[in-house]
C-alpha cells in the first residue's frame, strides 16, 4: 500500500486525487492545499502549492511513495528537480522541460528544430517593434504572452487597434506580470481545437482518448479566453487516420526532439491542437494535465491510474494498455460572475449532494471552501459538473441536469459545452 500526493488546488488536482484514491494500491490520499472538495477523496494539507522545500519536507515525514503535480508554475520552479534530488518519486517534467510551457518561445524554437508543424510567429522584446510590425501584419492577429498566465495570455486580435491594446495591456501595463515582458505574434489558425494528453518518459509516450476544451467565456466561443469552461472526450473531431498524423507528426517527434536535446521529461504533455485543412498543427504545449480536461478524462479511465502514473516514473510506459471507457464525458463548468475577470466570492453552494445522487455524474470541486460548515465559492471556476453517457448528446443532457441542481449567487456557465 501507498500514500500519494498531489500538489494544487483546482478541478484538476480533485480529479486526480479522486482516480488516485480509487487505486486498490493507495491507502491515503494528500492533497496541497486542495479545496473544499478534495477532503471528500483525501485530506487537504495546508501547504501553498509553491512552497517546494515545505511539501518535500511532507512528504518525507508521510512516506510518500508519489507525488503527482498539477500546477504548470511549481514545475517550471523546479518542484520535479528538488523532489528527486531528495530522493522522492515525483510524476511531473524537470524545470528545463517545463519551458516547453512556461515559455512560448522555446517552445516555437523547439518545435522549428524538430519540424512539429504549428503557426507562424515573431517574437518581440520591445513594445515600440511589436507595435510597429503590428500595423502591417495579417489579421485577425493572435498576440500571445511568451509566459505563464492562466490560461488567459492570449488575445485573438481583429484589428490593428485590438492589437496595439492587447500589446501594451502585456508590454507596458504587465497585466500578466513578468509573463508579458516577452510576447509573440502568432499567425491566426482557424479549424477546429482539440486537446491531446500522452503520458511521456525515457522510452515512449502514452496517449490518452482526445477532448475537446471551450476556452472562450460567452456561448458560441465569444467573450475573452479562459482556463477553460468545459469539456467533452472524445472531441468527435479525429478519426483514425486523423490520430495517426498526430502520432506521426507531433507525438512521436515531439519525443525524439526530446531525446536529441536531452531534455528529461517524465510526465504530462498536453498540446493544444488547431484540426487545420493542412493538418493539426500545434498551438501550445503544456507539460501538465490540462484542467478542465482531466475532470473528463479521468471519468472515462477504467484503468488504475497510478499504475500509469508510476510507470512513467520509472521510464516503462510501454509496458501499459490502459482501458478506457467507450461511453463519452462531458464536463461542465460553473463559474464566478465576473470570470475571467475579478470575481465576488464567499457566496454559500446549495444542491450538490442532489447534483452528485445520479451514477453517471461526478462533481469536481475547483474554486470552493469550507467556512462555517458550508461549501462556498472561493474563486473564478467553482464546480466541474461531469457526467458521462453511450452517447455525447446523453453524456451532456445527465451533466447539465446535474448543473441545474446547483445554485450560488452569480454561478455563470455556458450552455453550448459538447455542442457541435
Amino acid at each position: 500500500m501507498m500514500n500519494v500526493l498531489v500538489i494544487g488546488s483546482g478541478g484538476r488536482e480533485h480529479a486526480l486525487a479522486w482516480k488516485l484514491a480509487a487505486s486498490p494500491r493507495v491507502e491515503r490520499v494528500f492533497i496541497a492545499p486542495g479545496n473544499g472538495g478534495t477532503s471528500l477523496v483525501g485530506e487537504n494539507v495546508p501547504i501553498p502549492a509553491t512552497d517546494i522545500p515545505a511539501l518535500a519536507r511532507f512528504a518525507r515525514e508521510q512516506k510518500i511513495g508519489l507525488t503527482v503535480v498539477g500546477p504548470d508554475d511549481c514545475l517550471a520552479a523546479g518542484l520535479a528537480d528538488f523532489f528527486l534530488d531528495d530522493g522522492l518519486p515525483v510524476f511531473g517534467v524537470s524545470r528545463a522541460a517545463a519551458q516547453l510551457e512556461a515559455s512560448k518561445s522555446f517552445a516555437k524554437d523547439f518545435m522549428r528544430r524538430h519540424n512539429i508543424p504549428t503557426a507562424n510567429a515573431r517574437v518581440f522584446e520591445d513594445c515600440a517593434n511589436a507595435l510597429a510590425w503590428s500595423q502591417a501584419a495579417s489579421y485577425p492577429l493572435v498576440v500571445k504572452a511568451d509566459g505563464l498566465a492562466l490560461g488567459k495570455g492570449v488575445v485573438i486580435a481583429q484589428t490593428p487597434e485590438e492589437a496595439g491594446t492587447a500589446i501594451r495591456r502585456c508590454m507596458e501595463e504587465r497585466a500578466f506580470g513578468e509573463a508579458g515582458a516577452r510576447i509573440l505574434l502568432e499567425e491566426h489558425l482557424t479549424g477546429r481545437e482539440c486537446s491531446i494528453h500522452a503520458i511521456v518518459d525515457g522510452s515512449g509516450y502514452l496517449a490518452f482518448p482526445d477532448a475537446r476544451d471551450h476556452k472562450r467565456a460567452l456561448e458560441g466561443d465569444q467573450g475573452p479566453n479562459t482556463g477553460g469552461m468545459g469539456t467533452n472526450s472524445p472531441s468527435g473531431f479525429v478519426d483514425e487516420a486523423l490520430w495517426e498524423r498526430i502520432r506521426a507528426e507531433i507525438l512521436d517527434r515531439f519525443v525524439t526532439g526530446l531525446r536529441a536535446e536531452g531534455l528529461v521529461f517524465r510526465g504530462l504533455l498536453f498540446p493544444g491542437l488547431m484540426l487545420t485543412t493542412d493538418g493539426p498543427k500545434v498551438l501550445e504545449f503544456n507539460c501538465r494535465f490540462g484542467d478542465p480536461e482531466t475532470q473528463s478524462l479521468m471519468r472515462r479511465l477504467d484503468s488504475d491510474l497510478l499504475e500509469l502514473l508510476e510507470a512513467a516514473t520509472q521510464d516503462r510506459v510501454a509496458t501499459q494498455t490502459p482501458k478506457w471507457s467507450a461511453d463519452a464525458a462531458c464536463c461542465v463548468i460553473l463559474a464566478s460572475k465576473g470570470y475571467p475577470g475579478p470575481c465576488q466570492t464567499g457566496f454559500a453552494i446549495s444542491g450538490l449532494e442532489r447534483a452528485s445522487a445520479s451514477p453517471t455524474a461526478q462533481i469536481f470541486h475547483a474554486g470552493t471552501k469550507t467556512a462555517h460548515g458550508e461549501t462556498v465559492t472561493a474563486g473564478g471556476r467553482v464546480l466541474g459538473v461531469t457526467a458521462t453517457g453511450a452517447s455525447l448528446e446523453e453524456a451532456r443532457a445527465r451533466a447539465y441536469a446535474a448543473a441545474g441542481q446547483i445554485r450560488f449567487d452569480g454561478k455563470q456557465f455556458r450552455s453550448d459545452i459538447g455542442a457541435s
